[in-house]
């Protein structure tokens, strides 16, 4: 990778933070520039939204590293797919992973959960996106459902925000990127090295995303159900 590469991820890295003071959230067209409490959309109405954004997120995501694995992955190689989940980029968060812990955290906490699990990939994705560009023969399809999940994934962490401003009237917790989560990706590495980097962190990111949506849906659930939720 050549130096504007690395130059181009810090870039991004140092820029997404004002992202959220320069984007529009979901459906806030008359406070640009606000995290305010958005009184154009209802609570009820942001959380469906941003229950829809993961969802579609979840689905695409699933598409992508289909259809990756379909194009790059050698048959053998395949299984590996299921031991990434150990050194996926996120484990060091503390989400909660099973499903009794899950049960037990506060509305709070799924939210602040989600948040730290969509902020911890935007990085991730755009370096994913600059290296997806380098295969000689990735398909449009490919390239395209990669970067709309990219550009969903800001959407999501926008309508994050606001619905925890507006259901919990309190701060954002963010989480920190440096430069060192860059220099993992700051290598040459042969080519199905860098396939088989590609493809864990298409099949990490996949199971996080089905966890944004799954701690969504609970928080619904809660809103709505508070004693018969899964």
């Amino acid at each position: 990778y050549t130096m504007a590469d690395v130059q181009w991820s810090v870039w991004a890295v140092l820029l997404w933070p004002s992202l959220l003071i320069v984007c529009i959230p979901l459906d806030c067209k008359d406070e640009q520039g606000s995290l305010s409490r958005c009184p154009s959309i209802t609570q009820e109405k942001l959380l469906d939204r941003v229950i829809q954004h993961a969802e579609l997120i979840y689905r695409v995501s699933e598409e992508s590293c289909t259809l990756f694995e379909e194009m790059f992955v050698p048959f053998p190689l395949r299984l590996q797919r299921n031991q990434a989940g150990s050194a996926c980029i996120t484990k060091a968060l503390p989400i909660p992973s099973s499903k009794s812990e899950i049960q037990q955290i506060s509305d709070k906490w799924l939210l602040h959960s989600v948040l730290m699990l969509v902020q911890s990939w935007i990085e991730p994705l755009v370096y994913l996106q600059t290296t997806l560009d380098r295969y000689d023969d990735a398909p449009d399809m490919l390239l395209n459902k990669t970067k709309w999940v990219s550009d969903k994934l800001i959407s999501l962490e926008q309508g994050v925000v606001v619905l925890i401003k507006k259901m919990l009237d309190e701060g954002i917790l963010t989480t920190n990127h440096s430069e060192q989560s860059l220099l993992q990706y700051d290598v040459q590495p042969e080519m199905l090295e860098s396939v088989m980097r590609d493809y864990a962190l298409l099949s990490c990111f996949k199971k996080d995303a089905h966890k944004m949506e799954t701690f969504l849906k609970l928080l619904k659930c809660r809103q709505t159900d508070k004693y018969n939720c899964a």
